[in-house]
């Protein structure tokens, strides 16, 4: 019938809502709260509450529930939804999976220095062409920059490392997609319609580096992008992944040895222009098998219906184990790792690990510890401060 339930579904929140029927959730209010945010105070805080203390309490609740028994009576044979479950039940589907841990405790923006919403941020290395080199516009999103930092970082230690200039976005801007998903239509509009007029002044202000692509590292933040005609405001501009520009760029790891590696496609795939497995054996070397299924993550369905998500990850811990035993199978005794390209996938994915064996990470972030050493986040963020940032006042 050529129906887009995710259309359907997001038109039914908003409808719930403007009729006063929307049922009030308070993981939903925390998410929207921390990737709505755009004041630097703001999100330390919102980060610190939600993702420092609530990622550690979550874990610790984890490790009781798990110690008595309780999160495995779940995990191994989940119950079925009929409806929503007591209070009770859903706190031990919220922790009977662990939050990842050993997160960066600043975000991206705060490790640079680079919150003050009045300048535009130009990360290169100026013994690399300086302004005369490629440029591209980076926009990381609210997964890539205010929760795992790294990656975000990682993008930019890529791009500097192969002389590209990276232009950021002055601020800390979501792109509106988590507001129109959740419902808050109004909201997510203006969201959009605020960024685009601020990227158009961007684009004025930096019209002598001539940008022609827009690379982002969240498929999420993709599909809302394409929505916002960077081809005027970049004119000649395309909107693409990170990966299949590094791809582009010729950036490839040889000679990985010792680990093996899983990929798992996100249900918002950011590589649109060849095949997601044929871009990730490229970056890497052959031999990169996919995972499929969901992870169970899924933006805040994790938070919202943790019952749900427990369904999902039981489905896709059965896919992981089946993956890990093939190689095994085969001979590999060494490491297993799955890799992505979501951050929320990210997150859902490193939930695995204690179970499965296998280490979640990000395809950039796997590339960036490769080529430039597994001390690269430190080093980038040193060398960067001492000259790598070009502060532009808008």
């Amino acid at each position: 019938m050529d129906i887009d339930f995710g259309d359907v579904t997001i038109a039914m929140r908003n409808l719930l809502r403007r009729a006063g029927r929307r049922r009030f959730d308070p993981g939903t209010r925390a998410a929207m709260l921390l990737l709505s945010a755009q004041d630097a105070r703001m999100v330390g805080l919102a980060r610190k509450v939600f993702v420092d203390w609530g990622y550690r309490a979550q874990r610790a609740a984890h490790r009781a529930a798990r110690a008595l028994g309780f999160a495995g009576a779940q995990t191994t044979r989940p119950p079925a939804t009929t409806g929503r479950p007591g209070v009770l039940a859903q706190a031990m589907h919220f922790v009977n999976k662990p939050m990842p841990g050993g997160l960066p405790k600043r975000s991206a923006r705060a490790l640079l220095d680079i919150e003050d919403p009045r300048i535009v941020p130009i990360v290169r290395d100026p013994a690399k062409g300086g302004e005369d080199a490629e440029a591209v516009f980076y926009f990381p999103g609210c997964g890539s920059e205010r929760l795992f930092s790294q990656v975000g970082l990682a993008v930019q230690a890529l791009l500097y490392d192969v002389g590209v200039q990276c232009v950021l976005p002055p601020g800390y801007l979501c792109c509106g997609y988590p507001q129109n998903a959740a419902g808050e239509a109004e909201k997510g509009e203006r969201i959009i319609t605020a960024n685009r007029v601020l990227l158009h002044r961007l684009a004025t202000t930096l019209n002598y580096l001539d940008i022609r692509t827009v690379v982002v590292s969240c498929g999420t933040c993709l599909d809302q992008l394409e929505h916002y005609e960077f081809s005027q405001i970049f004119p000649g501009s395309r909107l693409l992944d990170i990966h299949e520009y590094l791809l582009e760029k010729g950036v490839r790891v040889k000679g990985l040895a010792g680990a093996r590696y899983l990929y798992h496609d996100p249900c918002h795939t950011p590589m649109k222009t060849q095949s997601p497995l044929d871009v990730v054996n490229g970056l890497l070397g052959d031999g990169v098998a996919l995972a499929g299924r969901c992870c169970g993550e899924s933006g805040t369905l994790a938070v919202t219906r943790p019952d749900v998500s427990t369904q999902v990850r039981y489905r896709k811990e059965e896919e992981l184990r089946g993956n890990i035993a093939g190689l095994r199978a085969a001979g590999h005794a060494g490491e297993v790792k799955i890799l992505t390209s979501c951050p929320s996938c990210l997150q859902g994915l490193a939930r695995f690990s204690d179970d499965t064996g296998a280490e979640a990470d990000y395809i950039v972030v796997e590339m960036a510890r490769a080529l430039l050493g597994t001390d690269w986040l430190p080093r980038f963020v040193e060398r960067v401060n001492r000259g790598g940032i070009e502060r532009v006042l808008l």
